[in-house]
């Protein structure tokens, strides 16, 4: 479903990684309207140049199981 609207529901996993600037790592549960579903993406922030960019999101297709998740 393209230009749709999501409704964050929670961070799955995320990690960073130092370039230039930091490239955070997270996969995210997100609800379409009709159902969860989960998310990669990738941001990139120079907080020098006052920039935070998504650089990637695209959706995945695994099981999400929630009794796995520590929060």
């Amino acid at each position: 479903m393209q230009n749709s609207v999501l409704e964050f529901v929670r961070v799955i996993s995320a990690k960073k990684q130092v370039v230039s600037g930091t490239l955070y790592y997270i996969t995210l549960e997100a609800n379409d309207g009709v159902t969860k579903k989960v998310y990669e993406t990738k941001v990139l922030e120079k907080p020098w140049l006052n920039i935070k960019e998504v650089q990637e999101f695209k959706p995945i297709t695994v099981a999400v199981n929630p009794l796995s998740v520590t929060v």
